[in-house]
């Protein structure tokens, strides 16, 4: 693939410009791929199992190269728009480590951190737990009790943790780039434009949903951790709040082929 390759594909009018900036990147249950000049890019540079493994020297050359094709992109978007990438300013790169460093202290992301670890701390806590359950499933299925389906059952307990550990760190990294884009300011000078926090704040707020949703039904699974999943849904709730108040218009934001 080259520079080429992708400005073909970006030219391309069925898909849907910025779709993939406020999605939460889990293509495989994404219903709007075929919208999608990201996926697309993504499908045609790894088009094959063993350049997708990251433990394959390919998967490594693929990435390189495509870091390749950036520089030489961004290089042409400069040039044409008369920019010295050699010139530019020291200066901003000090700002820009300052707005990081405060977006990193607000309660938010604080908070959306501390749950990446507790979900962490969680399932270090209970991994013989969970195994006792996938046992007693197991043993449920060679039994055949009437009434019972321990293949739903162990598909449900499979797809809740799923969706736990996508979101796990993704609802920080969102709410990093949200509290960022805010803290910057500079979204603001255009009063009816809407802005690109509100969409990633949105993103975070999803992602806290859906974990929510799945905590519910892990509890019911896994009934004898009550109280540890219920500090973590209690923490989920703070930091939903918290982030409605810090982002009072995510909510409305219209996600490009989304909402």
């Amino acid at each position: 693939m080259d520079k080429n390759d992708i400005l073909r594909i970006l030219d391309n009018p069925d898909f849907i410009p910025g779709i993939h900036n406020y999605c939460d990147s889990w293509c495989e249950r994404c219903t709007m791929t075929s919208r999608c000049s990201s996926y697309a890019i993504e499908h045609e540079q790894f088009s094959d199992k063993e350049s997708r493994n990251p433990g394959n020297e390919n998967f490594w050359d693929k990435i390189s190269e495509m870091f390749r094709i950036t520089i030489e992109m961004l290089t042409d978007m400069a040039e044409e728009k008369g920019i010295d990438l050699n010139s530019v300013d020291d200066s901003a790169y000090t700002e820009r480590d300052k707005v990081t460093r405060a977006a990193r202290e607000n309660e938010c992301v604080e908070m959306a951190k501390q749950y990446g670890k507790d979900v962490e701390l969680w399932f270090e806590n209970t991994k013989d737990i969970l195994k006792e359950k996938e046992t007693e499933l197991r043993r449920h299925f060679e039994m055949d009790i009437p009434g019972m389906n321990p293949v739903k059952d162990s598909a449900d307990l499979n797809d809740v943790i799923e969706v736990i550990r996508w979101y796990q760190h993704q609802i920080y990294v969102k709410l990093m780039r949200a509290v960022t884009g805010r803290l910057e300011g500079f979204q603001d000078e255009i009063e009816d434009m809407p802005k690109d926090y509100d969409g990633s704040a949105k993103v975070a707020l999803l992602g806290i949903d859906r974990s929510v949703g799945a905590w519910g039904l892990m509890l019911q699974h896994i009934p004898a951790e009550e109280s540890s999943i219920l500090d973590i849904l209690v923490l989920l709730e703070r930091l939903r709040k918290k982030t409605e108040t810090f982002f009072p218009n995510a909510r409305s934001f219209k996600r490009p082929g989304f909402d």
